[in-house]
């Protein structure tokens, strides 16, 4: 804001304004200073007041009050900068602009991943021009007259690398070419979809495919230049579109060819590029509608060449018509003739095969089922179970799940999440079959079937199924169905199904117990194994249950590489005497899904090769006393094993066997050891780290302990008594499960105390055997030898082969 300075406006005051009377004046749109004191300010701010539009010079009487013939102008702030903010610059509109050209580049060349796709598309749009006259004619009759069956044609120039595409539909106009082929991502479709929605008559369903617009462009991924000829029934003339790949221009033109005029409908002309040629093949043609639009709601013919046999006479040889006639007697003949294959060129339907999965599952037999599915998938076995199902509500769909009868083999491992097994369906157009675990988990990947919905949330080139909500729901639920077929299968009359079920795909429910917590409890009453009471069947976690002992408190496990390795371990020996039954996990994934498991219906899992296992019958004054007899041998053995054990404990899991070696709690058991050491890409800094802890149980019982025992009180230091430590150690390393660090030196010690136990048991001593005599070879000495079979030489067998002349040993039987 400018204002007169104050020394200015006491002047003004003092002299009653006489310097500045002059200025007082009638002021007029040319003289607006006020003196010399003020002069700069006053026209600072008279030039703020006109700009800002607030202030007109001219009109005194408006902004001037007169007192004592002085005029003083009113104050005004300068609304300058404020003006600057607050009124914004005039804005332009512009329209976006693409370049034509890399636009269709980016469609052609981008879009698709896949250029045998183009069919699909183009199939597609002749189905909706089909499915919209079908919808027209219902109130207008008479768009039908004249114009043939409602179906799809596909004729190929295998010569020449033309393919022509035909349908019978509602064809365009010459403005419906500009608008639905002359504008890029125009879909024709999907505004008649909106129509039809909106209109009141427009009840049901529809099976309209278009909704992006982009399809048609596909035609160039294997054609050079594209040929349109459409003929509507609401017009009396045919068009021709004509447009090339390069190209960022097309043309129109009436088609005045009588040859090539069509009744109704659109006649698509692909001239295919020099390196796609191979698309003018008739059985590829036929092999790609078979895989992309075999259940299209009208019949698609293509034009194939067909054959018939006849029968065509021969031309006689002459050198053998002129010997038949010379021979007098021969008899009048029959031609010959020979079969030939008369080939002709016909329509040939191409999907015979009817979407089931649209009919109602209680007039589908089973045999309708298994026969879909062998064609579908290519199987030559029936599958152990189907499921049939319609899912409404907030997601829509329908789908058709299979259990095959055996498992892939080859490159279909159970570690391969990307399958060809869900085919994945939009309104009855094949989209894909290759997904990652969008629709089913890894575990599931063994399941085949259709899913087909009428809305999915796919990418513009219909081959993505993009991650959304809609996609989780429908996981969900097509996993749901999965587990219930399966119980079912579980539940048959005859055992022999399942059986022959998880013999195949057992593993990839256990996979499922470590990947997918959220449906263990769909999971666990799916589960089989082998136990110490059913060796040869395999039971459920249900069946474990119902033998359970009542003071049991959980269940019990042991792993192992084979049933029969784990029926032998000294981990059994206790469990088996009280009747308590053990799982065998013996599958290598076993281990680790019962891991993350952990219970079942409140019952924890309990490795019987841990530390701590409680088997329900400790009896405290007993467990003291032992304590107290053999707690010196417990330190004795642990000094002497030093660092590889933690501890040494009395074990109450032992019955026949002198020592045990089981794991940590929280460490790896045996058996994972062994799995983990055999990984090709395992981490072996963690092998020290998990098999730290081990403990050494032994059994106070087994007069071996008892021995040692004794040997730790009298003589701790005996070398016999330290040998038989260290062999035991060995020894309960190999029968726990374990690797030995090094089996040479357990080999050594074995062979060692072998020596001693055996020395001079059965043979003679050395230097007896060097002295000559006839003692040795009498035979009255060795009968009465082989007579008293309580003295060291009882056995005749070994005592014969000691004899030196084999006559007299003979003689002796």
């Amino acid at each position: 804001m400018h204002r007169l300075p104050r020394r200015s406006v006491s002047a003004i005051l003092r002299h009653g304004g006489a310097r500045h009377r002059t200025t007082a004046a009638p002021i007029s749109c040319a003289s607006t200073h006020l003196g010399s004191v003020g002069e700069t300010d006053a026209k600072v701010r008279w030039h703020s007041a006109s700009a800002s539009g607030k202030f007109n010079p001219c009109k005194p009487t408006a902004q001037f009050a007169s007192k004592n013939g002085l005029c003083f102008g009113n104050r005004f702030e300068s609304t300058a900068a404020a003006s600057d903010a607050s009124a914004e610059p005039p804005s332009e509109r512009f329209e976006y602009q693409a370049e034509v050209n890399r636009l269709m580049d980016l469609i052609v060349n981008s879009l698709y991943s896949n250029k045998e796709v183009f069919l699909r598309e183009l199939i597609s749009n002749a189905s909706d021009a089909l499915d919209k006259l079908r919808f027209l004619s219902v109130t207008e009759p008479d768009l039908l007259k004249g114009g043939g069956d409602l179906d799809i044609r596909i004729q190929t120039d295998k010569d020449n690398g033309i393919i022509h595409i035909i349908d019978s539909g509602i064809g365009m106009t010459r403005q419906e070419l500009v608008d639905c082929l002359g504008t890029i991502a125009q879909s024709g479709t999907a505004k008649f979809s909106k129509l039809l929605k909106d209109s009141k008559d427009a009840g049901g369903d529809n099976n309209l495919i278009g909704q992006f617009g982009v399809g048609f462009y596909s035609a160039f991924l294997v054609a050079d230049r594209v040929v349109v000829s459409t003929k509507s029934p609401k017009s009396d003339k045919q068009y021709v579109w004509q447009g090339e790949a390069n190209a960022s221009s097309y043309t129109i033109q009436e088609e005045t060819d009588p040859e090539k005029l069509i009744p109704r409908g659109t006649r698509l002309s692909l001239y295919l590029k020099r390196d796609d040629k191979g698309f003018a093949v008739p059985e590829r043609i036929e092999k790609l509608v078979k895989n992309y639009s075999q259940f299209v709601s009208f019949p698609i013919y293509t034009w194939q060449e067909k054959g018939y046999t006849k029968e065509v006479e021969v031309d006689e040889d002459p050198a053998e018509s002129k010997k038949d006639e010379e021979n007098e007697k021969t008899e009048v003949q029959k031609k010959k003739t020979k079969t030939v294959v008369e080939k002709y060129w016909d329509w040939e339907l191409a999907n015979e095969t009817q979407p089931i999965w649209l009919r109602n599952p209680k007039e589908v037999t089973t045999e309708d089922y298994n026969e879909f599915y062998k064609k579908t998938f290519n199987e030559y076995l029936d599958p152990l179970a189907s499921s049939h199902f319609t899912t409404e509500g907030e997601v829509e769909f329908r789908s058709i799940l299979y259990v095959p009868a055996v498992a892939p083999r080859g490159k279909d491992d159970i570690v391969n999440s990307k399958t060809k097994n869900i085919r994945l369906y939009v309104k009855r157009v094949f989209i894909s079959d290759d997904f990652d675990g969008e629709l089913f988990p890894r575990y599931l990947s063994f399941v085949k079937g259709v899913v087909d919905s009428n809305d999915l949330p796919l990418n513009v080139s219909r081959e993505i199924l993009q991650e959304s909500r809609i996609v989780r729901i429908m996981r969900k639920r097509l996993v749901r169905k999965a587990f219930d077929m399966i119980l079912g299968i579980s539940m048959s009359e005859d055992r022999a199904d399942y059986e022959k079920f998880f013999e195949n795909f057992g593993k990839h429910l256990k996979l499922g117990c470590i990947e997918d917590r959220e449906n263990h409890k769909r999971i666990a009453p799916l589960l089989r194994f082998f136990s110490s009471q059913s060796e040869d069947v395999m039971i459920s976690l249900d069946e474990y249950l119902e033998n359970m002992k009542p003071e049991q408190k959980g269940i019990y496990y042991i792993a192992s590489d084979s049933v029969e390795s784990a029926s032998n371990t000294p981990f059994l020996e206790k469990l088996l005497e009280k009747n308590l039954e053990v799982l065998y996990l013996v599958d290598p994934i076993d281990e680790v899904a019962i891991q993350n498991l952990e219970s079942y219906k409140e019952k924890k899992f309990l490795d019987i090769s841990k530390e701590d296992l409680d088997l329900g019958d400790k009896n405290e004054e007993k467990e003291k006393e032992i304590k107290q007899e053999y707690g010196q041998t417990c330190d004795w053995i642990k000094k002497r094993l030093g660092d590889k054990v933690a501890s040494v404990q009395i074990s109450n899991r032992l019955s026949s066997s002198p020592c045990v070696l089981v794991s940590g709690k929280f460490g790896w058991s045996a058996n994972m050891e062994r799995l983990m050491k055999a990984q090709t890409v395992g981490d072996t800094s963690s092998l020290e780290f998990m098999r730290g802890r081990r403990v050494f149980e032994i059994n106070p019982e087994h007069p071996i302990i008892q021995n040692l025992n004794a040997a730790s009180k009298i003589n701790p230091d005996d070398e016999d008594a330290i040998r038989a430590i260290d062999l035991l150690y060995d020894t309960a390393l190999v029968s726990s499960g374990f690797t030995p660090e090094n089996p040479a030196q357990l080999g050594g010690k074995i062979y060692e105390m072998m020596g001693l136990a055996l020395s001079g048991k059965w043979s003679t001593p050395v230097a007896e055997v060097q002295q000559p005599g006839p003692q040795h070879h009498n035979p009255e000495t060795l009968e009465a030898e082989v007579q008293h079979p309580g003295t060291p030489h009882h056995n005749t067998k070994i005592l014969e082969a000691e004899v030196v002349e084999p006559i007299e040993a003979g003689t002796q039987k």
